[in-house]
């Protein structure tokens, strides 16, 4: 009986003992979790100003040259061609001839078809002189002048068909490619020649929609190419896009005279759109903005709180970056520790 009641205090004392050290450990862990919380009850920060700052507001973009015009000589008739006036590399003029197609058969074709006419013009001046006396009625004499019109379109028609024996161009400029040679049989729409016009050139480039604003018909460009580093080209803004592509990106083209003919359709050209000019913009760093800068998201430092913001980021100008509307002049922008903060987060602003 004594053993047990000596086991059972044994239990008792050795419980006790293992509470009292929980409690104390308790105790112990309570005291430097506060003492943590006390030490880290705001979250260490660096933070730069919101500025304005004078940029250069240049903006350039890369396209190729393509010609002025660029047409697509074809037949229009069918028939062999006898003779080719021109090689590539010519320059030729709107209205000139550049190949002759044999007109034998159509030749043939306006001979009767003149025939009918004249024999159609005899028959109604007699019928208008037998209607005088009686000899014919209004019926017959209105189908004589019915027989000369149908002649006379006739006539008409097969005279336009014999000038198509000859291929002109409508444009002037240089045979890029001649397609046929003397012995080719042609028909109606068959590819003959390519004329390109390079007096002056286009250099289509695309622009974003954050420059895309200050552009104008009409306005002066400055115009580079990649293979004449030491030359520079004055062009003028002749079309911009109503619509952007699926990039943001609106396709403008710029005008570029080119009076010295060294320029040539396909080469790499650069456009600068508002060269040597500069603006005050509000800039802030490119670490201030939370992920990317496409998603506009920054925390500003103020009353030792962390205030996420969302702004609108224009230009990228080196390390810093654009701020179109969301921050004004003075705000100071937390640049590094965003990874711990959300909003209203309290922070630290460390040097």
């Amino acid at each position: 009986m004594k053993r047990a009641i000596i086991t059972v205090i044994i239990i008792a004392a050795a419980l006790g003992g293992i509470y009292f050290i929980l409690n104390k450990n308790k105790a112990n862990n309570e005291a430097i979790t506060t003492e943590a919380a006390k030490t880290n009850a705001f979250v260490a920060v660096r933070v730069d100003t919101a500025t304005m700052s004078a940029v250069d507001a240049s903006y350039t973009a890369n396209g190729t040259f393509q010609p002025k015009q660029e047409v697509t000589v074809s037949a229009e008739a069918s028939g062999r061609v006898v003779r080719v006036l021109v090689d590539e590399g010519s320059r030729v003029s709107a209205g000139q001839t550049l190949a002759i197609v044999e007109g034998d058969k159509l030749n043939v074709n306006v001979a009767n078809a003149q025939a009918s006419y004249d024999n159609a013009q005899q028959n109604l001046q007699r019928f208008e002189s037998a209607y005088k006396t009686g000899g014919v009625t209004q019926q017959e004499l209105d189908q004589a002048r019915l027989q000369f019109e149908t002649a006379k379109n006739n006539l008409r028609s097969t005279k336009l068909t014999a000038g198509d024996v000859t291929i002109k161009t409508s444009v002037s400029g240089i045979v890029n490619s001649r397609k046929i040679e003397p012995g080719t049989y042609v028909s109606p729409g068959t590819a003959a020649f390519e004329i390109v016009n390079v007096s002056s050139l286009k250099l289509r480039v695309n622009v974003d929609e954050k420059n895309v604003a200050g552009l104008a018909v009409g306005q002066s460009v400055d115009v580079t190419a990649s293979v004449y580093s030491d030359k520079s080209y004055t062009g003028r803004i002749t079309f911009i896009a109503p619509k952007s592509d699926g990039s943001l990106n609106f396709p403008v083209e710029v005008e570029v005279p080119n009076n010295g003919n060294d320029l040539r359709a396909g080469m790499y050209g650069t456009a600068s759109f508002g060269a040597r000019s500069s603006a005050s913009v509000l800039v802030i760093p490119r670490t201030a903005f939370v992920g990317s800068v496409s998603d506009n998201k920054v925390f500003v430092a103020k009353n030792g709180k962390a205030i996420e913001t969302k702004v609108v980021a224009g230009r990228n100008f080196g390390d810093n970056i654009e701020v179109l509307s969301g921050l004004n002049p003075g705000d100071q922008v937390i640049v590094s520790g965003q990874i711990n903060l959300l909003d209203q987060t309290a922070i630290e602003i460390i040097k």
